[in-house]
């Protein structure tokens, strides 16, 4: 991996290239170990080391861009050339806004050297505790484990640059029954591997497995109360950070757009249980110090105990309208609570607990509707209580009706689903739409 000076030099050399009054060279570097199983058996592991570097260049508000994975320096001159001559072709922007100059970001990094460094010799432990634990039950395990360490960095001509390191890490289970009937799943991901368990892991995608294992029962589509696990609603609100836009609330396109103008910033349109926010510091996933356009990150707060609070504007907006640019709404926290999932479900009279959900597609984008299925592990809850495994459902349903049908959250944990990472609680949340039967497990 590149040093902070290796890497600054890389891009300052590269700038030195650019004949252009305007440009902006990055430097993508991201070295992944990673362990693959299935069957109760490793198939495939290996380390891999992948960089990138990227430019822009501009001129009479003319950009083109270009990148290389060859750090050359026959290759840079070529892709600050190739920048060059598409910028030539392109149209001009006439929303372009000029490169900030230099900035003060925060000095702040999500890094954990035993993370940075382990390589499938030190990860294979905890694969070998979920395959056992597997084996153990009569189960068939399969999954994926990787480690990630990542440097960031970049400048511009206008004297801005930035750089930044990172780690990450994830293990997640899929476990079958031998007939292939029922399935539980798992996840834990983290900025330090040490943080992560696989003999828990394992126990919990064991869990929903052998409790799916009889004969799930059909429900008809319809409105259900719901307990969401975390993954699965942070598999859904994540999709509200692009709704946050300032310019699509004030141009009608939002569900922030005020019916005749404006916006509903100040509107109390959830309940006080309902708190969002983007926070760049939390030390449970890596995260970017620097945002849209090189503005430095910060914490904002978007929904305030129900209240919409503020609104995201990119720079260009911001100049347009007179406002102050802001950071954009990834990183997000949906804040919990005290209680546990287990209280969720016993507050259920009757509904449906959901572990996770996959292949999720928009349907309507001003009212952040979704449509997709959920998967390995929907039970029946009557009476405060687990009672059976339930055939798969598709739900199409707002993910503003969904926070807003929300009567309890749970504690907030990291989650990384199919669609999304972020800090998100379980929830139960009345009145879920689900619209058809799905026979897949």
């Amino acid at each position: 991996m590149l040093t902070k000076e290796q890497a600054g030099a890389l891009v300052a050399k590269t700038l030195k290239f650019s004949s252009f009054p305007d440009c902006t060279v990055s430097i993508s570097e991201e070295e992944v170990a990673y362990m693959r199983f299935a069957n109760n058996g490793l198939t495939s592991s290996a380390v891999t080391l992948e960089h990138t570097v990227s430019v822009t260049s501009t001129r009479n508000f003319k950009t083109g861009g270009s990148s290389t994975t060859d750090l050359s320096d026959e290759s840079l001159k070529a892709t600050v050339r190739r920048s060059e001559e598409i910028a030539a072709f392109a149209p001009a922007n006439p929303e372009y806004m000029e490169p900030l100059s230099r900035q003060k970001y925060p000095d702040y990094e999500n890094w954990d050297e035993s993370t940075a460094h382990a390589r499938p010799a030190q990860m294979i432990g905890r694969v070998k505790s979920v395959i056992s634990s597997a084996v153990a039950k009569k189960l068939i395990a399969a999954g994926y484990f990787e480690r990630t360490t990542y440097t960031r960095a970049f400048a511009n001509k206008r004297g801005n640059s930035g750089h930044q390191r990172g780690t990450d890490s994830r293990l997640a289970t899929t476990i079958r029954n031998s007939l292939g009937t029922s399935s539980g799943w798992a996840s834990h991901p983290s900025v330090r591997i040490s943080e992560i368990d696989g003999p828990a892991l394992a126990a919990r995608a064991i869990d929903k497995c052998l409790r799916w294992s009889g004969k799930p029962i059909r429900l008809e589509p319809g409105k259900y109360t719901v307990v969401l696990e975390p993954t699965a609603v942070g598999d859904v609100v994540a999709a509200v950070g692009p709704s946050l836009s300032a310019r699509s609330a004030e141009q009608g396109q939002s569900f922030l757009s005020k019916k005749g103008g404006g916006t509903l910033v100040g509107s109390k349109l959830f309940p006080e249980i309902v708190t969002l926010r983007t926070d760049p510091m939390d030390r449970r996933y890596p995260t970017s110090i620097w945002s849209t356009d090189a503005l430095p990150s910060g914490p904002v707060t978007w929904i305030d105990k129900g209240v919409v609070k503020n609104l995201v504007y990119d720079r260009y907006w911001a100049s347009q309208t007179g406002a102050t640019a802001t950071t954009a709404a990834n990183y997000l926290v949906l804040e919990g609570g005290g209680a546990t999932v287990a209280d969720l479900v016993k507050a259920t009279d009757r509904g449906l607990l959901v572990t996770r959900f996959w292949y999720i597609r928009s349907v309507n984008p001003q009212t952040i509707q979704l449509t997709g299925l959920t998967r390995d592990g929907l039970f029946l809850i009557e009476k405060g209580e687990i009672t059976s495994p339930v055939m798969n459902l598709r739900f199409t349903e707002s993910v503003v009706r969904i926070l807003q049908n929300t009567a309890m959250v749970s504690e907030s944990i990291r989650v990384r689903g199919a669609e999304s990472t972020m800090i998100a609680p379980a929830i139960q949340a009345h009145d879920f739409i689900f619209t058809s039967i799905s026979d897949a497990v």
